[in-house]
């Protein structure tokens, strides 16, 4: 297994490429700001063929260049129905007002070829198996990806190291962040590694010990666990 990433632009979004072997296809991961070059580098350097570009949500810091992207390889994006729109309108993700103040005379569009994700969905890609899980709360379309065969987790903003997602956005929801927690990553093996949308690496098991904001949660399990 392969799997390589960089931290994007000026919010250090975790940029990520997961391929079986070296020389193979690949899905890229969370495209953000600035991201084109160091994908660029990622796929010459593993001499990779990107088949596709998955999204866990659809804040501008991690879809920023999901367009040229997917259009120099013509490849599709997967995102949740929940946060298509924010791919061609990103200030909806922000308060009235700053989302121009960031983002004024930046124009946005989705790519050709955007498909749907689906919860409990598995996406066969690039040799891989992506377990699909919606864990809303950070935005109303936050999804996980699992690799089937590994313990591996991209948990977007959903988990971080030592932190969870931010709920006070537009479309955030603490209650329904913690609910996803509980279901999505809690039950999962302690050796999971858990790889985030920003920050270090880190694992279930040392989140479920040392992150406080996972203290007071008990374990929900899903009915597509399989584990």
């Amino acid at each position: 297994m392969l799997i390589a990433g960089f931290p994007a632009g000026s919010f250090a979004t975790n940029c990520y490429v997961v391929a079986p072997a070296a020389g193979e296809e690949c899905v890229i991961i969370d495209p953000g700001q600035d991201a084109e070059s160091g994908v660029e580098e990622l796929l010459r350097e593993h001499r990779l063929k990107p088949v596709a570009v998955v999204l866990t949500h659809g804040h501008i810091d991690h879809v920023w260049s999901v367009a040229p992207v997917c259009g120099a390889r013509d490849v599709p994006a997967y995102i949740h129905p929940d946060d298509r729109d924010l791919l061609a309108d990103p200030a909806k993700g922000f308060p009235l007002g700053v989302g121009q103040q960031l983002l004024g005379g930046l124009t946005f569009s989705e790519p050709d070829d955007v498909r749907e994700l689906a919860d409990g969905a598995t996406l066969t890609l690039a040799g891989l198996e992506l377990i699909v899980e919606h864990a809303p709360g950070h935005t109303p379309g936050s999804v996980t990806f699992r690799l089937a065969d590994e313990q591996v987790i991209f948990s977007g903003d959903l988990l971080f190291a030592g932190s969870i997602g931010r709920t006070d956005l537009p479309g955030g929801d603490h209650p329904a962040i913690l609910e996803s927690l509980a279901r999505v990553c809690l039950p999962l093996p302690d050796e999971t590694t858990v790889l985030p949308g920003h920050g270090t690496q880190t694992t279930i098991g040392r989140e479920r010990a040392t992150n406080p904001f996972l203290k007071d949660i008990a374990p929900i399990d899903g009915p597509h666990r399989g584990l």
